[in-house]
């Protein structure tokens, strides 16, 4: 084998909207699974919202589904996020968050966890943090283009 070339390993990239991406939603009375749907969901109180929860602002959030096979969560009202705990509910603005298995946010007296099948979440295979414990892993293939099935396309 050639040292100079790089080795790469297992991928996490699959079918544009692939891994059965799903909300974990739950309160003190309920749980649910929420399946996304491919386009993305709007979430709150307002009757025209995709999920509807009681107690969430009339629009609370929103989930996107990206060109690049991301999902991608904006918050517009107060919360927590596990990418970001320590913002204020009092915040004016807030970024966009890429979803990855096991991102948490709350909305109100809801918890929810974002799941995606670990072939398809574009995280790193096998787990691992950068820097960490597992953090000498191959690199993956590039990721694919998808723009046959993209809301851009």
């Amino acid at each position: 084998m050639d040292d100079t070339q790089e080795q790469t390993g297992p991928t996490t990239h699959a079918d544009w909207g692939a891994g059965h991406p799903r909300l974990l939603v739950s309160s003190r009375e309920s749980r649910s699974v929420y399946d996304i749907p491919v386009d993305g969901a709007t979430i709150g109180s307002a009757q025209e919202c995709d999920l509807r929860l009681p107690g969430a602002d009339p629009v609370h959030a929103s989930i996107r589904h990206d060109s690049r096979d991301e999902y991608v969560l904006t918050m517009q009202g107060p919360g927590e996020t596990s990418a970001n705990l320590e913002k204020s509910q009092d915040e004016e603005r807030r970024g966009d968050e890429i979803l990855r298995t096991g991102a948490r946010f709350t909305i109100g007296p809801w918890r929810l966890v974002f799941m995606r099948d670990e072939f398809a979440d574009h995280g790193r295979p096998f787990g691992g943090r950068e820097g960490g414990e597992f953090s000498d892993q191959q690199l993956q293939e590039p990721r694919p283009d998808y723009p046959d099935s993209s809301p851009a396309s």
